[in-house]
């Protein structure tokens, strides 16, 4: 995930969740914003723990030792994991993740000295198991398409079809993909890879013909045919 926001940290949570094989008790979270302001859990948070019927802790602001217990799992993620590897990209590395935590699961743990894996099996029968259909976690809201069609989204522009100016859709954003369809018709709008860099102005090749189309039959609407009097007429006026 690239981002604090809700809707992006609750996909990370169902892929978490999913690779784990089952449900656990609670949810262990620190003080992230998306999750707890001020130490309350967020209407977000909580709506996602009730779909799922999960229990939560949130870490007090001076327990250094249950936040250093989190903080842990990062470093040792960092320094054994991302040290010396290349990514092409975030599905790349997101590949190379779940392998290296296969290769890490079958080891003997330094301090429960016990097979990872083979903990987790014992686990997963105190746990409930996963349900059909994990939470919607996709960002959904509905907009009009403006005379520029383009919507901002995180940072960069995604063009919209032309054809809609003016009329409302419904945009839905997922970790890959960035969806927006008419609402009266299901036309599809847009449909792009989502960028995680920032700056960018994305533009369907389609969007673009449709816009010079649009634009060339409003240049040719105002072409306006104007007489031309031949050249004679003025001899008449204008004695040599």
């Amino acid at each position: 995930m690239f981002s604090k926001e809700f809707s992006d940290i609750a996909f990370g949570m169902s892929r978490c969740l999913a690779r784990l094989g089952a449900l656990p008790g609670k949810l262990v979270w620190d003080r992230e914003g998306a999750i707890a302001s001020q130490g309350r859990p967020t209407e977000a948070f909580l709506a996602f723990c009730g779909q799922l019927t999960l229990g939560w802790v949130i870490l007090d602001a001076g327990d250094c030792q249950a936040k250093g217990a989190l903080e842990r799992s990062h470093r040792f993620l960092h320094g054994n994991f991302e040290a010396g590897r290349r990514f092409a990209n975030p599905l790349d590395f997101q590949a190379q993740l779940d392998g290296w935590s296969d290769r890490i699961n079958a080891r003997v743990h330094r301090t429960t000295r016990v097979v990872v894996a083979e903990r987790l099996a014992e686990e997963h029968a105190l746990m409930r198991a996963l349900p059909a259909a994990m939470p919607d976690t996709e960002r959904r809201c509905v907009m009009r398409v403006p005379a520029q069609p383009y919507l901002r989204f995180d940072r960069n522009d995604y063009s919209l079809d032309p054809r809609l100016v003016g009329r409302r859709v419904e945009l839905r954003v997922s970790q890959t993909e960035i969806v927006a369809v008419a609402l009266d018709t299901g036309e599809l709008a847009c449909r792009h890879q989502r960028a995680f860099a920032g700056g960018l102005a994305l533009t369907d090749p389609i969007h673009q013909g449709a816009l010079d189309q649009l634009r060339g039959e409003r240049r040719r609407s105002r072409d306006v045919d104007v007489q031309l009097r031949p050249l004679a007429r003025y001899d008449q006026l204008i004695p040599a």
